[in-house]
């Protein structure tokens, strides 16, 4: 099965306008199967949210994290179970931080790279300068309130360019939480896992193998057929509230590679052929057209 995951979000703990409390109820209320607490340079909510879960048998399941907040950037951090300073952090060698983190089986991600920065907001925008993403696990491309084409188109793109590239990373979005917000229409983050598994370790496993997607309702799927060198894509519906196709736009796929890209109907199978020796493939699905405005899913890289 899929599982929604509203993976940015902050508390009173920090700067946000809720309780630990309220941020389960409005997340039960949604229907996401999981949720993360990431506040502002504190993990002091993570007691507090265990507690309410143990104690009143919400129906969900939480992943503890944090947001390193600085002057040059912001890192997300997901699994986290303990504090990792970071009042030596240097936006020259960001690596420094992403392995002290990831030593202590956590993950780290480049929260909302393109976010306006100085002089609006200081250290919203991702300044630091990363030599090895090897070191990074996720990116943030989508922060569902930043600007859809001046920030997280932005940060798709560069999602892309380093998949292309060759480098194993996983896609991740947000809602960026700090009060009862709307999350219907919103795009939320996708991983295959099991009814009652332990939602920490299928995170780790899907990001650490890239094998996460942000949708606004279906995830889209691909089969790789080499025997007959096609690509064939299906829907699975996740029924996040807020979402519902209109029959009249049609779905459309479309691929990109190191190359080209190339774009059909759902229903229409992809020729692997048409991608000469390209071995990386990152689909996207979209409603109507492929403007930004109709993108529906990014889906997994597919290597073949």
């Amino acid at each position: 099965m899929y599982k929604r995951l509203e993976l940015h979000n902050h508390t009173t703990e920090s700067d946000a306008s809720i309780t630990c409390r309220e941020l389960v109820e409005h997340m039960v209320s949604d229907k996401a199967d999981a949720f993360a607490i990431t506040d502002h340079n504190t993990i002091s909510g993570h007691r507090k949210i265990q507690k309410l879960l143990a104690e009143d048998a919400y129906p969900i399941q939480c992943i503890y994290g944090m947001e390193y907040t600085t002057y040059y950037g912001h890192i997300l951090c997901l699994n986290l179970e303990e504090y990792v300073p970071w009042e030596t952090i240097n936006p020259h060698r960001p690596e420094l931080l992403f392995e002290a983190i990831r030593s202590k089986n956590a993950l780290a991600g480049i929260a909302h790279p393109y976010s306006y920065g100085h002089p609006f907001a200081r250290g919203c925008g991702f300044d630091m300068t990363v030599t090895d993403y090897s070191c990074v696990d996720f990116i943030e491309i989508f922060n569902n309130p930043e600007p859809l084409h001046e920030v997280n188109e932005r940060g798709l793109l560069l999602w892309e360019s380093l998949v292309l590239d060759g480098h194993v990373l996983a896609v991740t979005c947000g809602m960026d939480l700090h009060g009862k917000w709307d999350m219907k229409g919103q795009y939320a983050t996708f991983i295959q896992g099991e009814k009652d598994g332990n939602i920490a370790e299928e995170l780790k496993h899907a990001i650490r193998t890239g094998k996460t997607c942000i949708s606004k309702g279906p995830v889209l799927t691909a089969k790789v057929d080499k025997s007959r060198s096609l690509l064939t894509f299906a829907l699975t519906e996740t029924h996040k509230p807020g979402y519902s196709h209109n029959p009249g736009c049609p779905y459309l796929v479309s691929v990109r590679s190191a190359t080209q890209t190339i774009t059909q109907p759902l229903e229409e199978p992809f020729s692997l052929s048409s991608f000469g020796r390209d071995t990386i493939l990152i689909p996207k699905l979209f409603e109507s057209d492929t403007s930004l405005e109709h993108l529906i899913c990014v889906g997994s890289a597919i290597y073949l």
